[in-house]
């Protein structure tokens, strides 16, 4: 099969190339390097995966690279995954997450392409969980209350994406992922807390924690979410689904673990405010994703985290 994958060059992105290749799929990446990295895909390259380097806003050459390789699927990674740059710059934001995703699913229209699935925010789409416990972990049905500029625009493109199925345009499916987190994800960008802990604790620094430290995600290993979103291409259902673990977890106790993990006895962490459009609390419901499409996480956080440290 031919597949697409936008943002390939990306932690996520990077290892769904990975899978695709592994399984003998003709591979094309679009990505624009501003996050993503060449040495990501190193390994695919050498196996056969090609790297084109562009802009999805640019509709006028996205559809020229699309054409030229015609995919059967594609699978839309590309996106601005940080709260705080979405909070200063909206209208940036929107340009990559909402624009970006139409030009995507438009040149998919254009080439024949038969699926696409695209990759949306479980820990954003849903908003607040604290004083909304009895919704607790959020299942898909849940009301979608974003705080924050990233989140609306992710719900927005998952808007798009519903549309363009709906209509037959093409099959598409979405899936929400938790806080994602695994080998290749880059402490230098603001959305990889795991990372970032990892990175201090290796080298001797000390966490900071914005807010009170209670604050808790859905940590999810990158290998599970990879095995999700093939699990939605392979389903042929619409979605959205959550890809989780459904297990909330505390800042305050994932840099405990970090900590242990890492022998360090002092990686006690020091604080800072909380950060304009973070929830407090937020964990998936991970059960549709088990009965739709035979998915469910394998790796226990701590196990996750050895391998993310090492």
């Amino acid at each position: 099969m031919r597949a697409l994958v936008t943002g390939g060059a990306g932690f996520i992105g990077s290892h769904l190339v990975d899978a695709l290749i592994a399984r003998g799929d003709e591979v094309l990446v679009v990505d624009d390097l501003s996050t993503g990295k060449h040495e990501n895909l190193d390994q695919a390259k050498a196996n056969g995966a090609t790297l084109e380097v562009g802009d999805i806003t640019d509709a006028r050459v996205l559809l020229t690279t699309v054409e030229a390789f015609k995919p059967e699927a594609v699978f839309h990674l590309a996106a601005q995954i940080d709260v705080r740059k979405s909070m200063t710059d909206p209208a940036f934001d929107a340009r990559l997450n909402v624009i970006g995703t139409l030009n995507v699913l438009e040149a998919a229209v254009r080439v024949d392409a038969s699926r696409l699935v695209f990759t949306s925010t479980g820990g954003a789409i849903y908003g607040e969980g604290a004083g909304r416990e009895g919704e607790l972990p959020f299942a898909e049905s849940a009301r979608c209350a974003p705080d924050s500029i990233y989140g609306q625009s992710k719900l927005a493109a998952e808007g798009y994406a519903g549309l363009y199925d709906r209509s037959e345009k093409i099959a598409a499916a979405t899936v929400r992922l938790g806080n994602v987190y695994g080998p290749r994800q880059d402490p230098a960008l603001e959305a990889g807390v795991v990372a970032i802990f990892s990175d201090l604790a290796r080298d001797g620094g000390r966490p900071t924690v914005f807010g009170d430290g209670l604050q808790t995600r859905d940590y999810v290993h990158v290998a599970d979410v990879v095995a999700g979103i093939l699990a939605a291409h392979g389903s042929g259902r619409p979605g959205p689904f959550n890809i989780g673990t459904g297990v909330e977890t505390s800042v305050l106790q994932l840099a405990e673990t970090i900590g242990r993990l890492a022998e360090r006895e002092d990686f006690e962490p020091q604080f800072a405010p909380p950060r304009a459009g973070e929830v407090q609390r937020t964990v998936l419901d991970v059960g549709l994703a088990e009965r739709d499409l035979g998915w469910r996480p394998q790796e226990s956080l701590e196990s996750g985290l050895e391998q993310t440290l090492a």
